[in-house]
């Protein structure tokens, strides 16, 4: 299994992140990852992001902006 991020502006648009993701073998590392490095996803554009696991979506849009 391969979880992965999709990252997107508000708007739908996907972006290039800020910080190069990396494949992950669980689900847990995917999101302990995305917990780490939002802050920079959202400064480098990013404003949500969606979970994949083998190219289904598990879950989003999720917002970066703390304030949503």
């Amino acid at each position: 299994m391969a979880w992965t991020w999709r990252f997107e502006k508000s708007d739908g648009t996907e972006v290039q992140p800020a910080v190069e993701p990396e494949e992950f073998s669980t689900q847990g590392d995917a999101e302990s990852w995305i917990g780490e490095v939002w802050r920079d996803l959202l400064e480098g554009g990013a404003e949500q992001v969606f979970l994949y696991e083998d190219g289904s979506r598990i879950y989003g849009p999720m917002s970066l902006n703390a304030e949503s």
